[in-house]
């Protein structure tokens, strides 16, 4: 495996524009990373890349892509330039759900658009940068998965594809081993980020009652755990890490008050 001690880190992030993928972008841009951002809202990737530069004088490339175009993730891998083909630490942060229904009257489209980015997506892009991450000499795979792999009530596709995150970190876990990669799974519980008003397609009422009588967690707090992880030395490495608000003890059970 060809080294690159002397050469800047560099981190991919997918689904950077927002949420836990761009407070990550934050906390690795503070520590001196060099960072590709993802996400498919290229004028938010462009803000977000003027200031990072600006406020921490770190390299920032942009590489706006749709996860769940096939064609469009391996493109963006095979054009990333020169200066930039390895990478140390991959966050496949992109995801969503998409209402929250009983099985029977869930809506199709809704499956086929979290089953495409939560688990394709993440085959895609991982699959797709694979030979960089291979470059790297200390390289690491950060998956983003969920407490919902835990089943809920109307939780349905959405938890079946967090399952399927957790089982997908185990078998890259295995299969790299022998390349030295580290893979880590993160399963954040509550956070308060756009994520319940896409769930809910933008009813701000009912993505808002999700967190009612909690304190939940903020995408910097996971942010820190993702950092955390990626900067543990060389030979030790967080398999899964599930983290939660104080209130939350799994995907079912909370104390609110």
């Amino acid at each position: 495996m060809q080294k690159y001690s002397t050469m800047q880190k560099v981190v991919f992030i997918t689904g950077a524009s927002s949420g836990f993928g761009k407070a990550c972008a934050e906390k690795f841009a503070c520590h001196g990373y060099d960072i590709i951002i993802n996400g498919r809202r290229e004028e938010r990737l462009l803000e977000l890349k003027e200031h990072l530069e600006i406020k921490y004088n770190t390299a920032i490339l942009i590489s706006p892509f749709d996860v769940r175009n096939k064609e469009d993730v391996f493109d963006a891998a095979k054009n990333i330039p020169e200066d930039w083909q390895h990478i140390d630490v991959l966050i496949n942060n992109a995801g969503l759900a998409l209402g929250r229904d009983y099985f029977d009257d869930a809506e199709l489209d809704d499956w086929d658009t979290m089953i495409d980015t939560n688990v394709k997506g993440l085959l895609y892009t991982t699959k797709a940068l694979m030979p960089l991450i291979k470059k790297s000499s200390s390289p690491h795979i950060i998956n983003l998965g969920s407490v919902a792999k835990e089943v809920y009530e109307k939780g349905n596709v959405y938890c079946a594809t967090k399952a399927a995150v957790d089982i997908l970190s185990q078998s890259m876990r295995v299969d790299l081993l022998r390349h030295g990669i580290k893979v880590t799974a993160i399963h954040p519980g509550a956070a308060e980020t756009e994520f319940s008003l896409v769930r809910f397609k933008g009813d701000e009422s009912t993505a808002k009652k999700i967190y009612d009588g909690l304190t939940p967690l903020t995408a910097e707090d996971v942010a820190d755990v993702i950092y955390f992880c990626a900067t543990l030395p060389p030979h030790v490495c967080i398999n899964d890490l599930v983290v939660t608000c104080i209130q939350q003890a799994s995907a079912i059970y909370f104390n609110r008050k």
